[in-house]
């Protein structure tokens, strides 16, 4: 079992990658084989729209992507992480979801594959939404289940979406903190790694059962 987490924030090693760092360690704890890439320290260049992957599952670029296409290839599940830049993505994770366009157009390699997405921002309901949306949009083109976690208990939120807003003090000025201290977001990545595992495990197990009945 193998869950590959994908950072695409600018800044390796801050709140976003601390949140997708509790997904997969959670989803280690599951006992899966876990690896955290960040988009930050890869070579990948822009999508220059040649349309080569049209005719065969192939990219007529060659960088980091190669190697990263065969890291997405072999995970059972994949998780991505970005902060809000303007209500979406980062232009960093767009990138990579564009270089992902070989996989898809013939032979729709990821399809099956269980996939998670978190998210942070500076304030609430302020763009982290639309931010989330992007990342299952690239799940469902390729095919992909979704999970979306909830941790039992009391409903915490609508997802791992960590943010820098604390609240207001006795003026009305924004409460500032790190992302790291959005408890229930954390609480909702460890559940999101541990429910990846779950799911992939039960989908090996029907394509096992499958296989054996044919």
């Amino acid at each position: 079992m193998k869950i590959l987490g994908i950072n695409g924030s600018h800044r390796p090693s801050r709140g976003t990658a601390a949140l997708l760092g509790a997904v997969l360690e959670a989803a280690q704890e599951q006992g899966a084989d876990v690896e955290q890439v960040e988009l930050a320290e890869l070579e990948i260049g822009f999508c220059i729209g040649c349309n080569t992957c049209l005719g065969k599952a192939a990219c007529a670029l060659h960088d980091d992507m190669d190697i990263l296409i065969e890291k997405m290839r072999e995970a059972d599940g994949i998780v991505l992480a970005s902060p809000d830049y303007f209500s979406s993505i980062t232009a960093r994770m767009k990138s990579f979801m564009e270089r992902t366009r070989p996989l898809h157009m013939v032979e729709n390699a990821l399809k099956g594959k269980v996939g998670g997405m978190v998210a942070t921002a500076g304030l609430d309901n302020c763009g982290i939404e639309e931010t989330m949306a992007a990342m299952e949009r690239w799940f469902a083109t390729h095919e992909m289940l979704v999970v979306h976690a909830r941790p039992a208990g009391p409903v915490l939120g609508s997802g791992a979406t960590a943010t820098g807003f604390a609240g207001l003090d006795e003026e009305g000025k924004p409460i500032w903190r790190s992302v790291k201290r959005d408890a229930a977001a954390f609480a909702c990545a460890r559940q999101l790694g541990g429910d990846l595992v779950e799911l992939a495990e039960r989908l090996s197990g029907s394509r096992s059962c499958g296989a054996g009945s044919a």
